[in-house]
């Protein structure tokens, strides 16, 4: 391949799934734009758990009409 990159890159996406127990300061996602910070959540393009808890994902629809999905942090 040009430039001897053969492999994508594979630091970008979601390093958790709902309903998993999660740390102060762990990364939820990074580097996606379809995830945006909800509750106890953090960040733009990384965002990170402000506080320990169980993660829930939640879809909404904004004002101009689409669909974003929002990374919750629910406190134990």
């Amino acid at each position: 391949m040009t430039g001897g990159f053969s492999t994508p890159k594979k630091d970008v996406g979601i390093k958790i799934s709902n309903g998993q127990l999660v740390k102060a300061g762990q990364i939820l996602a990074r580097g996606l734009s379809a995830y945006k910070a909800g509750e106890n959540v953090k960040g733009q393009s990384t965002l990170f758990a402000l506080c320990s808890g169980k993660v829930h994902f939640s879809k909404s629809k904004t004002s101009h009409g689409k669909f974003r999905t929002f990374i919750h942090v629910l406190p134990e």
